[in-house]
């Protein structure tokens, strides 16, 4: 799986670290990094989170990893793509479920919010889940569709 990581200024610091011990760990992932260093305090949520969401959307990327200083604003962001399930989560149920029950396609943290520890067990269960495909779940997903593409 292609994994696609953004981060805004505040987000810059996890985000390098995720990567760092995602690949330390040896997951069987291909991590890219999108950017934000974080030398930039104009470095906006909306514009990694848009950088990530294209990746999704044009194939480059299956799933991503976006991190801002709450997780909230760069969640909210992401929502507006077509195609892009975003959430927050600072827990491994909700990281996991969330692929599982929803197809979300994109892990948002808050570095404010959140420590690298549980950030790394949230980014370990999120890439670690798989859509269960359950007749519910597609035909909530159908409702879901049909609520993005009207608008």
């Amino acid at each position: 799986m292609r994994v696609a990581f953004a981060a805004d200024h505040a987000g810059a610091v996890m985000k390098d670290e995720l990567i760092r011990r995602l690949r330390a760990a040896g997951v069987d992932h291909e991590l890219i990094d999108l950017g934000g260093d974080g030398a930039d305090p104009n470095d906006d949520y909306p514009d990694f989170a848009q950088r990530l969401g294209l990746a999704i959307r044009d194939g480059s990327a299956d799933r991503g990893i976006l991190i801002c200083g709450s997780g909230v604003g760069a969640s909210v962001a992401a929502n507006k793509m077509k195609g892009i399930r975003s959430a927050v989560c600072h827990d491994t149920y909700s990281a996991h479920q969330g692929v599982e029950h929803d197809d979300m396609n994109v892990l948002t943290l808050g570095a404010r919010v959140i420590g690298p520890e549980p950030a790394y067990e949230c980014s370990v269960a999120f890439l670690g889940a798989r859509f269960s495909g359950e007749e519910r779940h597609r035909r909530r997903l159908a409702k879901v569709d049909a609520m993005e593409a009207a608008g």
